[in-house]
């Protein structure tokens, strides 16, 4: 791992620290992280979801490692010193080592963190695929992701518990955090801070609580999402539709539309 590397590293592990929530916008595409990083985000995550989609592929394990290295090495260009987490879903293949290679492809570019996810299904799976990562790419920060909540996998009580039991065996593989989407009751996410020991990260869904009271609740990082993204794509294919049926300019030029100039200026060939 190269110097500037390891101080990504060292500074997206710092902001986990801080006194507020880390707040991540999901980037989908260079142009994406360039404006949020414009926009004062202190890191950047990706959607594998949002990148999928901008690369032609359905998210859910289909994009091609290939075409994952070519979009990140654009998100890194576009985004200078800003920490960068990608969202590997599950390493892209079964085997623990060919994860770890996947993602040392990834570290060896530059990026701060990664999520990886079990999908809902055998944590130690997950657990094999983080202790090869942590092996390969000492200093990553690795956010394991648990598909509990999101996959209606237990309620209740059952929900909380099987969280910590996942975020615990993670944990003891190196993981230096614990993702659990889909989580947003007060009670739930209380007990699952205190229940774990490395942070707690979530991502947005309706009436979800302030970043503020999420803190108190022992939260530790807020993500979007693919929300960013599916906002830039709904905003953008209702403004087509109505241009495409009345052929008004005005339909789409829009106050909240980038400026030209600006946005033109935050890339620098």
């Amino acid at each position: 791992m190269s110097q500037t590397t390891s101080q990504a590293c060292d500074r997206f592990r710092a902001l986990h620290r801080s006194a507020n929530v880390l707040v991540l916008p999901n980037a989908w595409d260079a142009g994406s992280a360039a404006i949020f990083r414009a926009a004062g985000a202190p890191a950047i995550a990706t959607t594998s979801a949002g990148v999928a989609w901008s690369c032609g592929f359905p998210d859910g394990d289909a994009l091609p490692m290939q075409n994952l290295i070519f979009a990140i090495d654009q998100i890194l260009g576009a985004i200078g010193d800003t920490p960068l987490s990608v969202d590997v879903e599950g390493g892209y293949a079964d085997n623990p080592s060919d994860v770890a290679d996947n993602v040392g492809r990834l570290a060896d570019m530059g990026i701060a963190g990664i999520n990886i996810e079990d999908g809902g299904g055998d944590p130690a799976a997950l657990a094999a695929k983080i202790a090869a990562i942590v092996k390969r790419c000492p200093g990553l920060f690795v956010n394991a992701r648990t598909d509990v909540y999101l996959r209606d996998l237990a309620e209740g009580d059952a929900a909380i518990r099987q969280t910590i039991e996942r975020g615990k065996i993670y944990a003891a593989a190196g993981a230096n955090g614990l993702f659990v989407p889909g989580a947003a009751e007060a009670g739930d996410l209380k007990a699952i801070a205190a229940g774990i020991d490395v942070p707690l990260a979530i991502f947005a869904v309706p009436g979800l609580l302030p970043a503020k009271e999420l803190y108190a609740l022992g939260v530790r990082r807020l993500s979007a999402g693919e929300s960013l993204a599916a906002l830039a794509y709904g905003t953008a294919r209702d403004a087509a539709a109505v241009f495409l049926r009345d052929g008004r300019s005005d339909d789409v030029i829009s106050p909240r539309n980038v400026d030209y100039g600006e946005t033109n200026a935050l890339f620098r060939h």
